[in-house]
């Protein structure tokens, strides 16, 4: 998986007096947990345009300004419910011989036979919830539509690994194609010989034109 670095300082009082001093500079209070003892430091909030706003999942350095530095994951994160501005950030240290749960997001691949028919397509499960060692975390799944007919779907169970385990139901669905009113039940083989039949129809009309000239 993909890494960001955030540089950031160590926290030296943690008191709401200077946690507002921190917001009004553009500063955000964060915590780092997962090791021995809770690490307090602060961001500018710029800094977390690649980490925050967006779909992808990464892991992320802490770099601090007395020169250590940290393994982590992004753990929850608070809004301003009006302006929307980062309040604070819980992240938690990765060990490579720790598992640890994370949201990875999932991709779409292909066409869907069904929806070219007609069906509705329906995406259950953008991020799915994960748990495996910080070497075996995946940037994304990769779900292959390509296949999916009306009436079809791809599951949890059909997404497993080895490598990680999946903290949702086996049947959970994932992505499926649902019948539309304007759907039009055709299976990929009687598509391929309407188009022949059609190809055909057209060779005759074309036959037949020549030869009335």
């Amino acid at each position: 998986m993909k890494s960001i670095t955030i540089n950031g300082s160590q926290r030296e009082s943690v008191g709401k007096k200077a946690t507002k001093a921190l917001r009004n500079a553009g500063q955000v209070p964060c915590v780092l947990y997962g090791g021995d003892k809770p690490v307090h430091f602060f961001v500018e909030e710029l800094a977390f345009s690649k980490l925050v706003y967006t779909p992808n999942a990464h892991t992320v350095v802490i770099a601090l300004d007395h020169g250590v530095t940290y393994n982590a994951v992004m753990q929850d994160i608070q809004f301003h419910p009006v302006t929307d501005k980062i309040l604070h950030i819980d992240f938690y240290q990765l060990f490579e011989d720790k598992p640890v749960t994370m949201d990875i997001p999932v991709r779409l691949v292909g066409n869907s036979p069904g929806v070219r028919n007609g069906g509705r397509l329906l995406f259950r499960k953008r991020k799915l919830a994960i748990k495996a060692l910080p070497s075996k975390l995946p940037d994304f799944f990769n779900v292959d539509i390509s296949k999916l007919k009306i009436g079809m779907l791809i599951s949890v169970e059909q997404l497993k690994s080895e490598e990680f385990t999946i903290l949702h139901p086996d049947s959970q669905a994932v992505v499926q194609v649902k019948m539309a009113r304007t759907a039009v039940t055709v299976d990929e083989d009687e598509e391929e010989e309407t188009a022949e039949g059609a190809e055909v129809a057209a060779e005759g009309t074309s036959t037949e034109e020549t030869t009335q000239e």
